[in-house]
């Protein structure tokens, strides 16, 4: 998710009500019960400057890099609470994770590719089509540890295409193995896949079907393939992230939190229309990135992050 019109959509389906922020930070209401949360914590709006933010990622460091897609622009929040612009013109890009080597990988829906922008801001084009048709729109993505990249391809229409209805037959993830320039369908049996995350060992990935109100849990087999798909939570996502303790974070209206085994643990209430994404940083990693709509905000955490 990541512009006014895929906004708006989902909003109108689950009825969701606009509000507004009047101050830098908000005591938000039922914090101090959500165990993850650190006591006494604060959500804080850092910037409420953007059409809507999108795709957090963290880097070794510790620093945030996210994207305003509407305005085609990449931000960088470093773990001294300075925020800049990292990049311009960047692909309309979504979804970013950082690889290995300090690559920024990208989800850019402006011709539908997957990019590695290197540390030198240098481009390299890693998927232009699955089978020789354009993408719907890769949305998210997660690395595993071979480099191998899972990517979301559900389709929102973008005023700035010129086609008005996908190429490809369904809204599906992929997987493309590291090195490789062919995506391998992992999953084609989900109404619209958006936000994805896999566990720091590998074992498990998780996929949202924000259009069915679902998450589902796969276990990842020794060749990258996704087999025992299971319903982990009727709730669907946005974007998603995982803490040290195995707990998931799923974004809509808030941030939910639940524990490894589905329980609800409770839901951080974000004074937006949305949150589009979430993510762990700073220099310990136990702040809680929100990406919202208009604004981003910073809560502080008892728990660390996996990325």
């Amino acid at each position: 998710m990541n512009d006014y019109c895929k906004a708006g959509l989902i909003l109108t389906v689950l009825l969701a009500t606009s509000c507004t922020l009047s101050a830098q930070s908000s005591p938000a209401k039922g914090l101090d019960s959500i165990k993850v949360v650190a006591p006494g914590a604060t959500l804080r709006q850092v910037s409420s400057q953007f059409a809507f933010t999108e795709g957090p990622a963290v880097n070794k460091k510790g620093d945030i890099y996210f994207t305003d897609q509407p305005n085609d622009k990449i931000w960088k929040y470093d773990t001294d609470g300075q925020l800049s612009l990292y990049m311009d013109k960047t692909g309309r890009s979504n979804g970013l994770y950082f690889d290995k080597k300090g690559n920024l990988i990208s989800c850019a829906d402006e011709k539908d590719e997957l990019w590695s922008i290197g540390p030198d801001k240098k481009i390299t084009i890693l998927l232009t089509n699955v089978q020789g048709q354009r993408m719907n729109g890769p949305n998210d993505l997660w690395l595993d540890a071979k480099g191998g990249i899972y990517f979301t391809d559900p389709y929102y229409q973008r005023d700035y295409w010129e086609r008005k209805k996908p190429d490809i037959d369904g809204q599906k993830v992929y997987y493309l193995p590291k090195g490789k320039q062919e995506a391998v369908l992992v999953d084609g049996d989900l109404k619209q896949p958006n936000g994805i995350v896999g566990t720091p060992d590998g074992k498990y990935l998780y996929v949202a079907d924000i259009r069915d109100s679902k998450t589902y849990k796969y276990e990842i087999k020794a060749d990258g393939m996704l087999t025992n798909r299971q319903l982990f939570v009727p709730q669907g996502s946005d974007g998603m992230t995982l803490d040290s303790q195995g707990n998931l974070y799923i974004s809509g209206r808030g941030v939910t939190v639940y524990s490894p085994a589905g329980v609800k643990l409770g839901t951080i209430p974000v004074p937006s229309r949305w949150v589009g994404n979430v993510c762990f940083g700073g220099k310990d990693r136990k702040t809680l990135f929100i990406t919202a709509s208009e604004s981003i905000y910073t809560l502080p955490m008892q728990v660390k992050g996996v990325e």
